[in-house]
């Protein structure tokens, strides 16, 4: 996998997320979270069957998450059962273009930024949430990272997404960027590429349960 694409993913959600700044390992990165459920994670952008036993095998700490570019499939043989498995996920990245957001009738959206992280938020007419997502940049790459995008259930297939989508894509490029890069659910995929954006790899993510699980 190529890691400048798995770096600039890193360096792009540790900004969005406000996590502490990712440290290069020789294996990939690591990413103090400081959540209680998401304390440390460690993000692999090769699948190394005796490099992920040897991790589990030292971590004892709930909260500790594993990201592995590979597919759950492959790593789950070499995990113990104090490991859980997250929703599965796809790289993607895509070359950024203007567009206009198209935004349906009946809502209405704000854009601001703080930092390096950009959010749009859209509501309905009665200003109850209706969609929203962030862009974050990292000074290291000219990526952005596209997180957290969510449509609420009822407002969704409305065009709401790609409203959000094409919002933050317009922000990044007038603060310079080039490229975006996420980590797509499998809901999510599908209006990726309806957009353009090219899937390089799946994305298993794991973490440790409790310090007794499995005993």
């Amino acid at each position: 996998m190529d890691t400048e694409i798995v770096r600039a993913w890193v360096e792009g959600w540790a900004a969005s997320r406000g996590a502490a700044p990712p440290v290069e390992e020789p294996w990939g990165f690591t990413v103090d979270v400081g959540l209680p459920k998401q304390v440390t994670r460690h993000v692999l952008p090769n699948a190394d069957e005796t490099l992920i036993r040897s991790l589990v095998k030292a971590t004892t700490a709930p909260g500790t998450w594993l990201k592995v570019v590979t597919t759950p499939e492959t790593i789950s043989p070499w995990l113990t059962p104090a490991w859980a498995f997250d929703a599965p996920g796809f790289l993607m990245s895509t070359t950024l273009r203007p567009s206009a957001p198209d935004l349906p009738v009946g809502y209405q959206l704000r854009t601001w930024s703080r930092g390096d992280v950009t959010r749009v938020l859209i509501r309905d007419m009665d200003g109850a949430f209706a969609a929203h997502g962030q862009v974050a940049s990292s000074s290291r790459t000219s990526s952005v990272v596209f997180d957290q995008i969510e449509t609420a259930p009822d407002h969704r297939r409305q065009g709401l997404g790609r409203a959000v989508m094409h919002t933050l894509a317009n922000a990044a490029i007038a603060a310079g960027a080039r490229a975006g890069v996420l980590a797509a659910t499998i809901e999510g995929q599908g209006l990726y590429t309806s957009l353009g954006w090219t899937t390089h790899a799946p994305v298993a993510g794991v973490f440790r349960t409790s310090s007794d699980a499995g005993r």
